[in-house]
Formats: structure tokens, sequence, C-alpha cells
């Protein structure tokens, strides 16, 4: 298929979507972008300095994503309460259109893609899971970064942070009426990948690849 191939990925933390998202972009030869990371961003510089949200947002730079706390859940749980502010949505919503629609297409995953940035993406995924199988995969997660931590924390921290995504005015989370439901709960990411790979091709998309 000709035109320009930009696949929107949402869904709630730990579904896997963002592994997901790096392994489709490599395999298409798109640039990849984390949504949730403009929003870590603002949450953890709003955080450190006082700052308000919405003007951090207004004045972000592509640098400032390779902030290695971004990555912490903390900064995750930050990103979820900024996230909730119209102000802030409305000032990163030009960088994230203007990333998406650039020549090459793009690859863009987070909780708002397919129904506020681009919902006239050609592809749309909405992957999830259980929670015990994303709390699981958290757990683990943390453990591996050496965090101290124990499971129903941390499933409780997730069910709060579902909640706050799923029910705030500005952007819910929530899947397209056209996007491919990918549920992963019982998939590992080889899994999760190949099902993504078969729907985008069904749609007529295929890597130039070799």
């Amino acid at each position: 298929m000709n035109g320009r191939l930009i696949i929107a990925i949402d869904g709630p933390s730990a579904a896997g979507k963002g592994t997901l998202a790096r392994r489709l972009a490599a395999h298409f030869g798109l640039p990849h972008l984390d949504t949730g990371l403009l929003y870590r961003v603002v949450g953890v510089k709003s955080h450190r300095t006082g700052q308000a949200p919405a003007e951090i947002a207004a004045e972000l730079q592509a640098s400032d994503l390779a902030d290695p706390e971004l990555r912490t859940d903390s900064a995750g749980q930050q990103a979820s309460k900024v996230a909730a502010i119209p102000k802030v949505r409305d000032n990163l919503l030009n960088f994230q259109r203007k990333f998406a629609y650039q020549p090459s297409g793009a690859v863009l995953d987070g909780r708002d893609v397919g129904t506020v940035i681009c919902p006239d993406a050609p592809v749309k995924l909405f992957v999830t899971a259980s929670p015990e199988a994303r709390a699981e995969r958290r757990y683990q997660e943390l453990r591996e970064r050496g965090a101290d931590t124990i499971k129903p924390r941390v499933l409780a921290e997730m069910a709060e942070r579902d909640r706050r995504d799923s029910e705030r005015a500005a952007a819910p989370l929530k899947a397209a009426p056209d996007a491919f439901l990918l549920d992963t709960s019982d998939m590992d990411a080889d899994a999760a990948f190949a099902a993504a790979l078969a729907f985008i091709e069904r749609k007529g998309f295929r890597s130039s690849g070799p």
C-alpha cells in the first residue's frame, strides 16, 4: 500500500505496548515516540522545580526525553497526575502531531494516540493485559532495577493509575473504535509482535527492507 504509515499504539502500563512499538518501528524503519515520556518530563520537572506543569509542557524540547529518571515508577505516577490537566495535554499536542506526521511516518505509543493525537492513523492498536499479568511484569521489572517492593503494592498502584487514566475528563484511556485489540496476558513479546504484524500486513503495509 502506498501512503504514510502511522502506527498508533495505546494501552495501560505494563501491557507491552512500548516493547511492541519499538519492534514495529525497527521492522518498518520508522521513528518511534513514547508519548508517555512527554508527561513524565512534565511531571518530573514540575516536582523538581515547582514550575507549573502547563508551562513546562509549552517549553518541552526533544533533549528533555533523555533524563534517566523518566523511567522510574515515581515518574510514571507523576506523569499520570499531570496528564489529567487539559492545558498540559493541549500544549503537548503539537509536539506529538508534528512527530507523527513527518514524511517518513512514525510509530507512537501512549494512551490517547489513536483517539486524540492521530485519529486518522491508518493502523491503530490497543494493547492490554489482565491486571495480574501487568502487575507481575512491573514487579519483575522493578526487581531487576533493584527496587524494594511487593506485588500487592505494585497491583494497588497500578489500579490507582488505571483509574486516573480512565476517568480523567481530558483524553481518557480508551480504545479507538477501529483499533485492533491485542490482549497480551498470555503472550510473550514475540507472539505479540507476530499478531500485530499480521494485522498491519492485512491492512496492506509491509516492510520495504529484506
